[in-house]
C-alpha cells in the first residue's frame, strides 16, 4: 500500500488542474458574451455579470433586456457583507462558539492563535487583503485573513505566514508545514492589529505573533 501512495499521490493534483483550466475556459466565454452585453447597453462594464445568476445572465443575452437595478442591489448588499466579521466557531445547528486563547508561556502584549507549523521567524510583515497587484519580497512574513491554492505561488517568496482564520488542516497551514515556514493561524484581528511595513516574530512552535 505505501508503494502504491508513493506511486499515485502526486495524480491527486492532475484533477484540479484539468478543472480549473476548463473553469477558465468557462470564466472567458462568459466574460465574452459581458462584452456584447457593454457594447449593446445591457450592462455597464464585464464584471457585472458576477452579480448575475446563470439564467439571468442566459435571458440577457438572449432578450438584450435587463433590469439594472438588480446588479446595483447586489453590489450594495455585497459591500455590506464584506464589513461582517463571521464568527470564529460555528456549530451545524447555527451555534456560535466563544473562547479565548490560553495565554500559557506567550510573551505580554503578543498575539495569540494556533500553531500549526514550528519555527521562529523574523522579518517585514505584507498585510494582503486582496492577492491581485501585491509585491512581495524575498523574506517577507505574509498576513493576511485566509489563503487559498490561488496564493500558492507566493509562499515561494515568504518566511513564514500569519492568518485571521484556520486550523491545522486549512490551506495555509499545510502549504507552510511543506515548505518549512513558521506559521501561526486563527490570529484575531492580526490584518489590523498588524501594520503593512512592520517587522514581527512568528513563533509557529508556541503559536503567538510579537510586533517588534
Amino acid at each position: 500500500m505505501i508503494r502504491l501512495l508513493r506511486n499515485f499521490a502526486g495524480y491527486r493534483e492532475y484533477s484540479k488542474h484539468a478543472f480549473l483550466q476548463r473553469y477558465n475556459l468557462y470564466k472567458q466565454a462568459l466574460l465574452k458574451e459581458a462584452g456584447k452585453l457593454v457594447q449593446r447597453g445591457v450592462i455597464r462594464e464585464k464584471e457585472d455579470i458576477y452579480y448575475l445568476y446563470f439564467e439571468e445572465l442566459r435571458e440577457a443575452a438572449k432578450s438584450n433586456r435587463l433590469d439594472y437595478g438588480i446588479i446595483t442591489k447586489r453590489k450594495e448588499e455585497y459591500e455590506v457583507y464584506e464589513k461582517l466579521t463571521p464568527p470564529r466557531l460555528m456549530t451545524s445547528e447555527g451555534e456560535v462558539i466563544f473562547g479565548e486563547y490560553q495565554a500559557g508561556s506567550i510573551p505580554r502584549g503578543a498575539l495569540a492563535g494556533i500553531p500549526v507549523s514550528s519555527g521562529t521567524v523574523e522579518g517585514r510583515a505584507r498585510v494582503v487583503l486582496k492577492m491581485e497587484g501585491v509585491r512581495l519580497e524575498e523574506g517577507d512574513i505574509l498576513v493576511t485573513v485566509f489563503t487559498d491554492p490561488s496564493w500558492s505561488p507566493l509562499f515561494v517568496s515568504v518566511k513564514g505566514l500569519v492568518t485571521e482564520i484556520g486550523g491545522v488542516m486549512t490551506h495555509g497551514a499545510v502549504i507552510t508545514r511543506e515548505y518549512g515556514l513558521p506559521a501561526v493561524v486563527g490570529v484575531e484581528n492580526a490584518t489590523k492589529l498588524i501594520r503593512d511595513g512592520q517587522r514581527i516574530r512568528v513563533n509557529g512552535t508556541e503559536g503567538y505573533v510579537e510586533i517588534l
